[in-house]
C-alpha cells in the first residue's frame, strides 16, 4: 500500500524556462525544493514520451523513449558542451504562460543535431553502454526515427512498402546507410535519461517520489507497433482493424475516439505477456509509482471499427484481466501502481481492481452531482485510494466552480463548508487533504487559484491543449508554507 502523503500534479512542459517549454533544468530542481518546503511526498507528471501531431503526451512515438524537448540546454553549457552565447537564438520571446510547440519543433531537433555532431567522437563508449542497458527497445526506436526522418516525418504507414513491412533487406539497407542518423537518436535518448535520472535522484534524496503515467495504448505512429505488429489487431497489410476509445459519457456525447490500435491479447498471452512486462519494467525505472491510464480497459475495453468518425459505434470486449497482472506481479514483484479507474465502472471492473490490490482514483469534481450520491464523495472512501481535486482532463477547481451547474456548486459548498475568505480552491484542496485516502493530489493550478484559462486538456478536442505553464516567481515561499501547514494539519 502506498504511504499516506500528498503531492502536486505538474507536468514537465509546465515548468518555467527561457526556452519556451519546461525542461529538466534549474526550474525543475527549484520545483523539487518547493515541494520539499511544502511538505509534499509526491510529484506527479504526465507521460514523458516524445509528442507528435496534437502535442498530446498520450500519443508518443515510443512507449520507452523520452521527449527531446525536455533536455535542458543550460545543463549542456554547464558540462562545457555549449557556450551560453549559442543559446541566444533559442530563447523564447512571447507568452510565457503557454508552450509554443511549433517554434520548439522547428528549433530544438536541429540544435540537438549540432550538439551531437560536435561531441559524437568523444562519447562513443558512453553511448555504447547506454545502448546495451536499453537493448530491449533502443534499436527499434532509433531505426524507426531514422527512417521517419528520411520520409519527412511521415507516419510509418506512409513509408515505402518494403520498410513499412520490415522486409529484412530493407532493414539491412537502412541500418547500413543511416548509421549516423540512428546514432543521433540514440544520443538524444542518452542525454534525456542522463538528465532525468539526475533530477529524479535529487527528488528522491529529498523524500519526494515521482508518480509517472503510462497510457494503456500506444500510438499508431510508433516504433512499438511498427516493430511488433503481431501484437496488435492489424490486417495483412498492417493497417488497423479496430481502434480504442471510450463510449459517450459526461466528457463527450459522442464518446472519445482515441484511434490507437487495439492489442491482440490472444497473441500477447501466447507470448507470456512479455511485451507488457518489459513495458512496465521500463517505466518503473523512470518512476517510483506508476499510474496506469484507463486501467478498466484491462477488464473490458471499448473497441471501435477503424475508420469511424466517432466512438459511438463501438462495443465492449473482454480484456486479459488478472491473467496479465498475475504475470506482472510474478515477474516484477511488489511494484507501486495506481489504477486509473474512472469512467463507466461495472461490478466486474470494481472486482478486478479490488483483486489487483492497486489503489483506484477519486476525483472531487465528480463528487458533487446534486441529483444523486457519488462514490467520489469523501465519506465513501477507503484508505486504499488516491484523491484528486481534478486530473489533467478536468477543469481547474476554480474553473469548475465557475462553470458547473449551480446546484452542484451549492452542494459542494455545503458538503465542504466552503467560504470565499478561504477561497473555494483551497476548500477543495482541504477536502482532498482531510480525507482518509492514502494519497491526495492537486494540480498546481489549484494551489495558484487559477481559472479555466489554465486548464491543461479538454478531452476529445484537438489543438489548444497541453499549453499551460507556470510563470517565473509564482512558486513563492509563502505559498509553500501555506501548503505545508495544511499538509501537516491532516497528517500527510
Amino acid at each position: 500500500m502506498i504511504k499516506r502523503g500528498s503531492g502536486i500534479l505538474l507536468h514537465i512542459t509546465s515548468l518555467p524556462s527561457p526556452y519556451g517549454i519546461g525542461t529538466f533544468g534549474k526550474d525543475a530542481y527549484e520545483f523539487v525544493d518547493f515541494l520539499e518546503r511544502a511538505g509534499q511526498k509526491y510529484w506527479q507528471i504526465l507521460p514523458l514520451g516524445m509528442t507528435s501531431y496534437g502535442d498530446s503526451p498520450y500519443q508518443s512515438f515510443s512507449s520507452y523513449a523520452g521527449n527531446p524537448y525536455f533536455i535542458d540546454l543550460d545543463l549542456l553549457v554547464d558540462e562545457g558542451i555549449l557556450d551560453k552565447e549559442e543559446l541566444s537564438d533559442m530563447e523564447f520571446v512571447g507568452d510565457e504562460t503557454q508552450v509554443d510547440y511549433e517554434r520548439i519543433f522547428l528549433d530544438r531537433i536541429p540544435f540537438l543535431r549540432l550538439i551531437y555532431n560536435r561531441i559524437k567522437k568523444d562519447i562513443g563508449q558512453e553511448i555504447l553502454k547506454f545502448k546495451e542497458n536499453n537493448i530491449d527497445w533502443i534499436d527499434d526506436y532509433s531505426l524507426y526515427m531514422a527512417v521517419k526522418t528520411n520520409f519527412n516525418l511521415k507516419s510509418w504507414q506512409d513509408w515505402d512498402e518494403d520498410i513499412r513491412l520490415r522486409k529484412p533487406e530493407a532493414i539491412k539497407y537502412y541500418k547500413d546507410n543511416f548509421q549516423d542518423e540512428i546514432n543521433f537518436w540514440i544520443y538524444v535518448q542518452y542525454e534525456f535519461f542522463k538528465q532525468w535520472n539526475r533530477l529524479k535522484k535529487y527528488a528522491n534524496n529529498r523524500g519526494i517520489k515521482i508518480i509517472g503515467d503510462i497510457p494503456i495504448y500506444v500510438a499508431e505512429d510508433s516504433a512499438d507497433i511498427w516493430a511488433n505488429s503481431d501484437l496488435f489487431l492489424l490486417d495483412d497489410d498492417n493497417r488497423p482493424l479496430k481502434v480504442a476509445g471510450c463510449p459517450p459519457d459526461a466528457f463527450s456525447e459522442t464518446g472519445q475516439l482515441w484511434g490507437n490500435p487495439i492489442y491482440n491479447w490472444e497473441v500477447m498471452e501466447e507470448k507470456g505477456f512479455k511485451w507488457w512486462v518489459k513495458r512496465i519494467e521500463g517505466n518503473y525505472k523512470l518512476y517510483d509509482i506508476v499510474r496506469i491510464d484507463h486501467f478498466r480497459g484491462f477488464e473490458s475495453y471499448w473497441e471501435v471499427p477503424y475508420g469511424e468518425k466517432t466512438a459511438v459505434n463501438g462495443e465492449w470486449i473482454k480484456g486479459p484481466g488478472m491473467k496479465l497482472f498475475n504475470v506482472i506481479k510474478r515477474e516484477l514483484g511488489d511494484i507501486h501502481v495506481i489504477a486509473e479507474d474512472l469512467g463507466f465502472l461495472t461490478q466486474e471492473v470494481l472486482d478486478f481492481r479490488e483483486e489487483s490490490g492497486y489503489p483506484g482514483m477519486k476525483v472531487l469534481q465528480f463528487a458533487f452531482d446534486a441529483r444523486e450520491e457519488s462514490d467520489h464523495l469523501p465519506h465513501s472512501y477507503d484508505a486504499n485510494c488516491v484523491v484528486y481535486t481534478g486530473t489533467h482532463d478536468n477543469d481547474t477547481a476554480n474553473g469548475w466552480f465557475e462553470n458547473a451547474d449551480e446546484d452542484d456548486v451549492k452542494y459542494a459548498a455545503q458538503y465542504l463548508n466552503l467560504n470565499e475568505k478561504e477561497g473555494y480552491n483551497w476548500g477543495f484542496i482541504r477536502g482532498a487533504w482531510s480525507s482518509v485516502g492514502n494519497v491526495a493530489i492537486a494540480q498546481m493550478q489549484d494551489f495558484l487559484g487559477l481559472g479555466t484559462e489554465a486548464r491543461m486538456n479538454i478531452p476529445s478536442t484537438l489543438g489548444g491543449n497541453w499549453l499551460w505553464r507556470l510563470k517565473k516567481g509564482e512558486l513563492t515561499g509563502d505559498l509553500a508554507d501555506k501548503i505545508y501547514r495544511m499538509t501537516k494539519l491532516y497528517g500527510r
